[in-house]
């Protein structure tokens, strides 16, 4: 008993002192970046995606869901169970701020058939499936659209694969009308790993912010008056909670 209370006593003499309290958000969050990476970067087994710059909007919504059983790891529900949407909408404010470097792109292990396949669905689409292009909601460089839809790339494909199934299984779900339980339900098993290879393996732009969000083509041709190519299909409509009240978007 006496050896274990001497290492006891020279590891805690050893040991790195706490932090200082600071009351910061960045602070505050610590419980975040402890899975998901030192600023929201994401963690290093590919599960816990990327929080740093995702469109605001987009992570309150998906703190929402978590804490509302639409989608499901205990862990994240105990973490939020007790807090308010105003302050949800602070951590998504946080995180949505942070402007991390982005890791190089996964080497896509994937036949080359396999890869064209994925592009041709994320930026084309499938009219047949009734499936509308990657690109047509989660902006041209698929780096996301302010304030709601996220960007798909720097994300892993085991993570890709898993949220696709969730949702064509009703694991994941989103406020009415849930766009993706639509989308993944309407690709097949083979389309769905094409587009997630894809994805995982395209190099993000330059600047890989969230674009701003822009008016429809249909507004846009009217207010131009210059012609705008028809998608293979067009976007769905997908269900978003509005910011709290008293807050602005």
């Amino acid at each position: 008993m006496f050896l274990l209370l001497v290492m006891y006593a020279a590891a805690s003499a050893g040991a790195a002192p706490p932090l200082p309290f600071e009351d910061t958000m960045a602070q505050r969050t610590v419980a975040c970046t402890s899975c998901h990476g030192r600023e929201g970067r994401a963690g290093p087994d590919g599960y816990y995606p990327r929080l740093a710059g995702k469109p605001q909007g987009y992570l309150y919504n998906q703190l929402l869901n978590f804490r509302e059983g639409r989608r499901h790891y205990g862990l994240m529900t105990g973490l939020l169970d007790t807090l308010s949407d105003p302050y949800l909408y602070e951590i998504a404010h946080h995180f949505a701020e942070l402007d991390a470097p982005y890791p190089p792109p996964q080497p896509a292990n994937a036949p080359p058939e396999q890869l064209q396949r994925g592009r041709m669905l994320a930026t084309q689409g499938n009219a047949a499936q009734q499936l509308p292009a990657c690109v047509s909601c989660h902006g041209k460089a698929l780096t996301g659209v302010q304030p709601n839809v996220p960007g798909l790339l720097g994300l892993s494909r085991d993570y890709l694969n898993a949220q696709l199934g969730a949702w064509r299984t009703g694991q994941r779900r989103a406020h009415a009308p849930d766009c993706m339980a639509q989308i993944a339900r309407r690709l097949t098993p083979e389309d769905l790993t094409a587009v997630t290879a894809f994805l995982a393996a395209e190099a993000l732009p330059r600047n890989p912010k969230p674009m701003a969000a822009v008016p429809s083509p249909v507004r846009q041709k009217a207010r131009k008056g210059t012609p705008v190519p028809e998608p293979a299909a067009p976007p769905l409509e997908c269900g978003s909670a509005p910011p709290p009240v008293g807050t602005r978007p």
